[in-house]
């Protein structure tokens, strides 16, 4: 089964400019409470898609039904402890089926470079992450996303859950130039006016 996006590039996704019945499942599914999917296409095969604000627990299944209605096998990492023990004998094969991987909260060094040698040698990889880590309102974001993309040399895709508009917007690309000042303020622009569940607890758009 090709890893290209099944979709033609469009801004809003409908059942009319999907290609399969899995995206016109999930576009109808979205429509019932509202929502509806952006987006442009990829600017490439490989890249590292950034989720804010991540708020609430209404984010996964939103993005679940995002990816379906997008038609592409994005990857997205999980805390470990959801594919190991009893919890990961249950649900870890179902997470994994829909494109879960899991991540050691402490990883170990090396870990960002094997992940980016890793995405370069797949002939598609776009693998999603939160940078904020948790829903809980923290002082900026983990910079493992940043430090990947770099290494990667690949582009960020910016995916927001906007409940003000009811709208899982994945059509802002940023190709970042390693300077962090210039790189931070190209990802706030992204992200310019996306409300999540809750925007108290939206961490700044800042990191270490």
């Amino acid at each position: 089964m090709s890893n290209e996006p099944a979709v033609a590039p469009a801004t809003r996704l409908t059942v009319a400019n999907v290609a399969t019945a899995r995206q016109r499942m999930a576009v109808r599914v979205l429509a019932l409470f509202g929502w509806h999917v952006e987006f442009d296409g990829l600017p490439g095969p490989h890249g590292v898609i950034i989720v804010y604000p991540h708020t609430s627990n209404w984010d996964f299944p939103l993005g679940l039904l995002g990816k379906w209605a997008i038609g592409c096998p994005f990857h997205w990492l999980a805390k470990e402890s959801l594919f190991t023990g009893p919890i990961g004998r249950i649900i870890g094969p179902l997470l994994r089926s829909w494109g879960g991987e899991p991540v050691a909260r402490s990883s170990s060094t090396g870990a960002t470079q094997r992940l980016a040698l890793r995405m370069r040698a797949a002939p598609w990889y776009w693998l999603a992450l939160a940078p904020e880590g948790t829903r809980a309102l923290r002082p900026r974001w983990r910079s493992g996303f940043y430090h990947l993309a770099l290494q990667a040399q690949v582009p960020l895709l910016a995916v927001s859950f906007d409940y003000a508009t009811r709208t899982v917007a994945a059509t802002a690309v940023v190709n970042l130039c390693g300077e962090v000042e210039a790189d931070r303020a190209a990802i706030a622009h992204a992200f310019a006016a996306r409300v999540g569940y809750r925007p108290a607890n939206a961490a700044p758009i800042t990191w270490t």
